[in-house]
């Protein structure tokens, strides 16, 4: 976008190319009168021949300046010079009688154009007054002297009001200039408010949208540990265990605790930083097999439907267990959902730095290219309670916190594979 500055030298150089039209286009007339009517010289047609050819030089001579830029001297001093030539036509074309003073105005314009207003009038009635001058030396003896001195006082007046209406018009459009640049300034600074307030507004819808998000992951997330300490709290008082369950749910009672106070230090983290509702990163060894168990029990999958297999079986990595037990929870949960009374298959492989983990189910599958659309948020996958189309969302929001990739693939004879895979060093 071009500025004020870059606007000026562009206007003064159109400005200044119109005056070399102008001087040119005078040049060739006055050449084109004398062509047609040599009586106008006065019987001095060989002078005027010799000024219109000198001055036709001089004209094509800043023609050719003004078009490589390089002037040799200040437009206000060539206005000058163009007055001073023209009143010596004047002079030699008749005085009083000359046709040239037509070409007086279009001086006292250009110099009040480049001089300012009070210098504008001042040489218009300097013009002026050669030009009476010219009138007394140069008009023919039948010529009265009184005419000689009422034409010359007539055109001074003429060309000091034409300075004048220049001055005022300038003034004005110097006004309207002004109001104009006011207007833009104002309307661009009230553009750049409205800026400033949509984004601030932006920002707060953001991070409500954030918060909100928090509190919906933090409930989705309870949901199942919560249901499953209900469940096994319910099934100890009231004795319906035997001795060997009794110890498995004690187990579990343990791993659920630990897994809601990593779930409360991370909510922790987020009263903190305001920051992502995934909390914060707490690395621990974590014995896959183990891993593995933990999830299939906090899903609530019967023992009859679990299909857990680990590689090599002793596999253990080093990561963020909260974090890895809330993905594979999730997508256990939703293959138990939707397999009916199929078995689930929960296979983990750990190998070369990259653990690879697959959930695989005998539910309905997905249609083709809803693969990508499931782990939207606010998208369920069948009858879901609460926090309805959470799940997968917050899987891939985990996955991708972790630097891993999840596929949802469908599986040969029917259903679904979620692979999760994740870059993690060995333990």
């Amino acid at each position: 976008m071009s500025t004020g500055d870059d606007e000026e030298p562009t206007t003064r150089l159109s400005e200044e190319r119109a005056a070399v039209v102008i001087r040119l286009v005078v040049v060739a007339s006055v050449a084109l009168a004398l062509v047609i009517g040599p009586e106008i010289a006065r019987g001095r047609l060989t002078a005027a021949w010799v000024l219109v050819a000198c001055y036709g030089v001089y004209a094509v001579a800043l023609a050719v300046a003004e078009w490589r830029q390089r002037l040799p001297v200040r437009p206000a001093l060539i206005t000058v010079f163009d007055g001073l030539v023209l009143l010596v036509a004047c002079g030699m074309t008749g005085g009083a009688d000359t046709i040239m003073v037509a070409v007086l105005p279009l001086v006292a314009i250009a110099a009040s154009l480049r001089t300012g207003a009070v210098r504008g009038r001042l040489g218009a009635l300097a013009l002026g007054v050669g030009f009476t001058v010219a009138c007394l030396l140069g008009s023919d003896p039948s010529v009265p002297l009184a005419q000689r001195l009422l034409t010359g006082a007539w055109w001074s007046g003429f060309l000091v009001a034409a300075a004048v209406l220049v001055g005022v018009l300038v003034r004005m459009l110097e006004r309207q200039l002004q109001a104009a640049a006011v207007s833009r300034a104002r309307a661009a600074a009230e553009h750049e408010r409205f800026l400033s307030e949509r984004e601030l507004r932006g920002r707060l819808v953001a991070a409500q949208q954030a918060r909100l998000d928090g509190v919906r992951v933090v409930l989705h997330e309870f949901r199942t540990p919560v249901a499953s300490l209900t469940a096994l709290t319910t099934d100890l008082a009231a004795g319906r265990l035997s001795e060997k369950s009794q110890v498995t749910a004690v187990r579990l009672l343990a791993e659920h605790a630990v897994h809601l106070r990593d779930m409360l230090d991370g909510l922790a983290d987020l009263a903190v930083t305001d920051g992502s509702p995934l909390g914060r990163v707490r690395e621990r060894r974590v014995v896959l097999a183990e891993l593995a168990d933990a999830v299939l029990d906090a899903a609530g999958v019967e023992p009859a439907r679990r299909r857990p297999s680990v590689d090599p079986p002793d596999a253990a990595v080093r990561c963020d267990p909260q974090r890895l037990r809330r993905v594979l929870t999730n997508l256990v949960e939703n293959a138990a959902r939707h397999s009916g009374a199929e078995p689930v298959e929960l296979a983990m492989e750990h190998a070369e730095g990259r653990l690879v983990a697959e959930v695989r189910d005998r539910g309905p599958g997905l249609p083709p290219g809803q693969q990508g659309l499931v782990t939207a948020k606010g998208v369920a996958l069948g009858e879901r309670r609460g926090t309805a189309g959470l799940g997968l969302w917050i899987v891939e929001a985990l996955v991708g916190a972790m630097d891993g990739e999840l596929s949802l693939l469908p599986r040969e004879g029917g259903g679904l594979t979620a692979r999760l895979e994740l870059p993690l060093p060995a333990a």
